[in-house]
């Protein structure tokens, strides 16, 4: 693509602005507690915030300042707005209230310091799937889901007493600086076969939106959390295969057949650790077969040859582990 002109190049940083503005005058909609205008804010800050950087690279506009104002707003839209939105709303002059919207937005910074430098250390191909913990959009939004839940409800409940909001503030604060692979919607590919069921659906969620505004925002939360063990799931698996990331979503499904998702449904079991198997302790028990070669001890103890035949009973002898190729069991 040709180089995009000045003005082209600052229409993304013009919208990551615009999220700042939104993120600030959540601030004041919480001020005068219009908290259903707040909430909207913070949305519409996470909805500009993914549209910035999509723009900046169709349009090939992207930037080093364009990088540093994106992470200078996201501070402030997602780490800064929504504690003083919390703390307004269920803290007010609380001295720990305070204490609590100041850990939420020391994580988000420390959060987006990580994101960038992570930028510039080279990582497996597989990687770019995943966020290293929960993204600042997410983690400003999942910290208002108590506002959001007593806002849908008209009423508080227990979702807004005070030591609730405080616990959840600081749990989605480590969400926000833990190690958990959250999915990015930047890199899922869909089938050509999809598009069209997948553009019915955002029909369908548009007008829930418009329609069920906060209750599409909690179900999205919800869904959100959900996804997490599966993300984590997702991620060791490709850990251990990472050349599968590459290759088609039919492939990718016969490699997890291949390395014993198949196996669990026929009802095959991997081998015992550290033990021998049932089968193989019934055959060190069993008498040894004598060939034409082997040499064995007659009632007069004097050693014969083997006549090649199968031994009677009480004239073979027992096979030991060694014989079988098997390792002897440590006992305590």
């Amino acid at each position: 693509m040709a180089p995009s002109g000045p003005g082209i190049r600052l229409l993304p940083n013009a919208i990551t602005v615009l999220a700042m503005c939104s993120g600030l005058s959540s601030v004041h909609f919480a001020i005068v507690e219009m908290w259903g205008a707040a909430i909207a804010a913070i949305a519409a800050a996470a909805l500009f915030d993914g549209l910035d950087g999509r723009l900046a690279r169709m349009l090939d506009a992207t930037s080093k300042m364009g990088a540093e104002l994106d992470s200078l707003a996201d501070a402030i839209s997602f780490g800064v707005a929504p504690a003083l939105v919390v703390y307004v709303w269920k803290f007010d002059g609380a001295r720990q209230g305070w204490v609590i919207a100041l850990v939420f937005a020391v994580c988000m910074v420390l959060r987006l310091a990580r994101f960038n430098t992570l930028l510039e250390v080279e990582r497996p191909p597989f990687t770019k799937e995943f966020f290293v913990g929960v993204p600042a959009p997410a983690g400003g939004l999942l910290l208002l889901l108590p506002l959001i839940v007593d806002e849908q409800v008209g009423q508080p409940g227990w979702w807004s007493d005070p030591v609730v909001v405080g616990v959840w503030t600081v749990a989605v604060a480590m969400l926000l600086v833990s190690r958990i692979p959250t999915l990015s919607v930047k890199t899922i590919r869909v089938s050509p076969r999809f598009v069209a069921p997948l553009l019915v659906l955002v029909g369908l969620l548009a007008a829930a939106i418009i329609t069920f505004p906060l209750a599409a925002l909690i179900a999205a939360m919800l869904v959100y959390l959900t996804h997490l063990p599966y993300s984590v799931r997702r991620y060791r698996w490709l850990a251990k295969h990472p050349e599968a990331w590459e290759v088609p979503a039919a492939d990718r499904r016969a490699i997890k057949r291949a390395h014993g998702v198949a196996a669990r449904r026929l009802g095959l079991r991997q081998p015992l650790r550290g033990r021998v198997a049932g089968a193989a302790l019934r055959a060190v028990g069993r008498p040894r077969r004598i060939d034409s070669t082997e040499v064995v001890a007659d009632t007069n103890g004097q050693p014969r040859p083997g006549s090649g035949s199968a031994p009677g009973p009480g004239q073979g002898k027992r096979r030991g582990w060694r014989h079988m190729g098997l390792r002897r069991h440590d006992r305590p």
